[in-house]
């Protein structure tokens, strides 16, 4: 049996059908945040799911065609977060993989992962676009602080983002966790790449035809 590659680009039915309704996720929960200032992003709850069911290419998918969508109608300055979005679903879809949402400790784990890489990769984009700061409020103020301590520029916007991206991620995964193990059996393996389950029906016709 030929092993199942996690970072197949062969998406069977139920990967591609998951995509959009992962993107309506991200798009209402960064809607909801935004209008009630809370100090969480609430962005990617439905990349992560789609990354824990479908793997790492199905999330960078969903992460980056979500920011897209929401430069598009809502904020242009968004699309540039696509960068941002698509490594957080790669970084939960390489975490799932490997086992770590098979529990809530894992599932903290990989929200931890998920929000330092949004810092390493957000914090550049904030300089070049923001002038360091990240738009949110909660933020805002560690990086107004930062700069008033004389901290450097840098140093202040990744404050801002830590403040922000490592409660925001940690949440989402533990979301995710829960929504994940909600789910019958019989829906998470419809996830499973179509190489795994093509190489299944090869085998099970060898068995048949010895």
């Amino acid at each position: 049996m030929k092993k199942n590659s996690m970072w197949s680009f062969k998406l069977n039915t139920a990967a591609l059908v998951l995509i959009p309704a992962a993107v309506g996720i991200n798009y209402l929960g960064k809607l909801f945040a935004g209008l009630l200032k809370l100090p969480l992003w609430l962005d990617s709850i439905g990349t992560c799911l789609a990354a824990v069911l479908a793997g790492p290419i199905a999330g960078a998918i969903c992460g980056a065609v979500n920011n897209i969508i929401y430069g598009l109608t809502m904020d242009p300055i968004s699309t540039v977060y696509a960068l941002t979005s698509a490594f957080i679903g790669v970084a939960v879809g390489v975490c799932a993989y490997k086992g770590n949402m098979k529990n809530i400790n894992g599932a903290i784990i990989t929200g931890l992962i998920a929000g330092l890489v949004a810092v390493v990769i957000s914090t550049p984009l904030n300089m070049i676009f923001w002038g360091g700061t990240t738009g949110n409020v909660w933020g805002d103020a560690a990086y107004a602080w930062g700069i008033a301590n004389n901290l450097p520029a840098f140093l202040a916007s990744a404050i801002d983002e830590i403040i922000v991206d490592l409660p925001d991620k940690i949440a989402t995964l533990l979301i995710v966790f829960v929504i994940y193990k909600g789910l019958p059996k019989t829906l998470t393996s419809l996830y499973k790449n179509s190489e795994e389950i093509e190489s299944l029906d090869e085998e099970e016709n060898h068995l048949e035809n010895m």
